[in-house]
């Protein structure tokens, strides 16, 4: 995650790893195993619980286990992988410290740009005359820069890490442009489309570099530390939005950050364009062998990308997130011949996909094994239940504040961004503590998902008429401490088991479970509003106002106009009570699954656990 407010992850975008598959280390009975990143145990040394390799040998048939060997560029990954690797044995203590002053200017670009936009998108549609299609665009920008991250985490282990990065500023930039430009709905559609690709595919870049230069047990600290500017952006977006729609319009707020973004990414790509030349010259990067005529070529590159496999895999999930997005303009909703199409044919894609991927796919997307490691499994089983659950208890928690607890706009913006910055700052705690007691499994599954299902669970006797505001930021207070440290815990049970190679798929993997988590919570909480709410709000509006049902009941605006205290006001504020309930109940029913799969994890130690020091920070 993080998740911050705006995000279907909810931000919460982030995070990687960096190690080499060949890392041994001594079990405490006295076994050599080899894993990417996890700390053997006599529990975890069967290779197919796993997900690892067991005595692992070079090609000369000696085993690989010394410090020197961990530091030496892997020649069994990919040009990418290999150059990054290199990169990292050129690096100076100055370098690095240059590097993460400036991950931190572009991700607080990066954070303060997306929530400009985020304002000001809305005042791009103004001159349309096709208002309806606006929302459509929105689905289509969203899937594709969701599902763009598969074929991405291919493209910077083959190409390289600042090569894809370029390619990123360069598509977010031109879609500010274009957004700063368009005046008819298609090309605003594919100005989303460029924006949230460029958008995640820099965000994405950072969480790799991050993990390419950090050893493991620093690694969640330095991922605390490049989120931290979301806490001075989430206060800052709103007033310069405003700002700039009062002075210079808003197609000059685009264009603004279009001049900023690359400007601020610049020295970044510098560096790294500069040390990888440097490791080039000094031979440490194996040459690219010819691929023989471009025919050839092209097949090559092919098998590399496994296109086949990411043709069915993001088809697959084409149709099966596109159901969910589509669902309600269809007039029989889920029962609908083409919505129950996309979905059964989406789920056999993907099914297909894993058939392909274990049995012919000539180079593997991600190695199977690893998804059957048991931490991978109960780690994705942990997200997929923490965001279908938050999902439905958030959907509806601005207008709840504005309507049941009278808040002001203003006052409801802030109670929604306690989240946001109290995940941040846990975030900052969690991952300055992992540099002293390693082991992951225990923040997580005592204090993280307990302190998350008690926020939830406690919201279920506040979210009530007549209770003070203050229960409910105590609650969100709760649910940020929890959510910042399952944050870091999830992203970094999954960098600690695979290899530096995987650690892109295993990632973008992570965060279509996310996505398709997302978009189930969002479809539960839209059917229990519309099938509970409704009946609810006509059971208790007083006779004089059941005529005005329609007015109350489709409109946020309507409701919060009557006066506290008087009979309708009332009737709404405990119909969006007994609605709530039970989308309460029904969330931290599914913490209560995410608590058992934290219970699955593997009991990692990212602090003890031997692995390339070379260059790492």
């Amino acid at each position: 995650m993080l998740r911050f407010k705006g995000s279907p992850f909810a931000a919460t975008e982030a995070i990687v790893a960096h190690e080499v598959a060949k890392d041994t280390m001594e079990s405490k009975d006295g076994v050599k195993v080899t894993t990417g990143d996890v700390e053997a145990s006599p529990a975890a040394s069967d290779s197919k619980t796993a997900g690892v390799n067991v005595y692992p040998e070079s090609q000369s048939g000696s085993r690989l286990g010394s410090d020197d060997d961990l530091d030496k560029v892997d020649e069994r990954f990919q040009h990418g992988v290999q150059m990054a690797q290199a990169m990292t044995q050129v690096w100076t203590r100055n370098h690095l410290i240059l590097a993460f002053a400036f991950v931190w200017l572009i991700e607080f670009t990066l954070t303060f740009s997306s929530g400009v936009v985020g304002t000001l998108t809305p005042y791009v549609t103004s001159s349309f005359q096709l208002h309806s299609l606006t929302a459509t665009t929105g689905i289509i920008s969203q899937l594709i820069s969701g599902l763009f991250k598969l074929p991405y985490c291919k493209i910077i282990d083959i190409w390289g890490r600042p090569q894809g990065l370029l390619v990123m500023v360069s598509s977010f930039t031109l879609g500010l442009i274009m957004m700063a430009a368009c005046n008819d709905v298609k090309t605003y559609c594919a100005a989303q489309v460029f924006f949230w690709v460029g958008y995640l595919g820099i965000s994405f870049s950072l969480t790799i570099f991050i993990a390419d230069t950090t050893a493991l047990r620093s690694r969640a600290l330095m991922i605390g530390f490049t989120s931290s500017p979301w806490l001075i952006t989430t206060w800052c977006t709103g007033p310069t939005a405003n700002r700039i729609l009062a002075t210079i319009g808003f197609r000059w707020g685009f264009g603004i950050f279009a001049i900023i973004m690359p400007v601020a990414c610049a020295p970044l790509l510098i560096l790294m364009y500069t040390l990888q030349a440097e490791a080039n010259r000094r031979g440490l990067v194996p040459a690219k062998p010819s691929h023989g005529t471009l025919s050839q070529t092209l097949i090559h590159y092919a098998k590399e990308f496994d296109v086949i496999g990411l043709l069915i895999l993001t088809t697959g999930l084409s149709l099966f997130l596109l159901s969910f997005s589509i669902y309600s303009y269809q007039p029989a909703g889920f029962g609908s011949p083409l919505i129950i199409s996309f979905i059964v044919i989406g789920v056999l894609l993907v099914i297909a996909f894993i058939f392909y991927e274990k049995y012919i796919a000539p180079t593997k997307f991600i190695p199977i094994e690893l998804l059957q490691d048991r931490t991978v499994f109960f780690t994705f089983v942990m997200a997929a239940c923490l965001y279908t659950g938050w999902y439905i208890w958030d959907s509806y928690f601005y207008s709840l504040n504005i309507v049941l607890f009278n808040q002001s706009i203003t006052a409801a913006s802030y109670i929604g961004n306690i989240y946001t910055l109290g995940s941040c700052f846990t975030a900052l705690v969690v991952g300055a503590l992992l540099r002293y007691y390693g082991k992951i499994k225990y923040y997580a599954l005592f204090f993280g998902a307990p302190m998350t299902m008690l926020g939830v669970a406690c919201m279920i006797a506040f979210r009530q008429p007549n209770v003070n505001i203050g229960y409910i930021v105590m609650c969100q207070l709760f649910i940020a401490f929890g959510g910042g440290t399952l944050v870091i815990a999830e992203q970094m049970t999954v960098m600690a088991v695979s290899s530096q190679q995987n650690v892109p798929a295993v990632l973008a993997i992570e965060g279509l479970v996310i996505s398709i988590a997302s978009s189930v919570g969002s479809t539960i909480a839209a059917a229990m509003w519309t099938g509970i709410f409704p009946k609810k709000l006509m059971k208790n509006l007083p006779e004089s106002a059941k005529g005005d049902f329609e007015g109350i009941y489709g409109s946020l605006v309507v409701q919060a106009s009557y006066k506290v205290g008087t009979p309708e006001r009332d009737a709404i504020n405990l119909s969006y009570a007994e609605t709530q309930r039970i989308m309460l109940i029904t969330a931290t029913c599914f913490y209560v699954v995410m608590i058992g799969a934290t219970a699955g994890w593997r009991n990692i130690d990212v602090k003890n656990m031997k692995q390339r020091k070379l260059g790492l920070f």
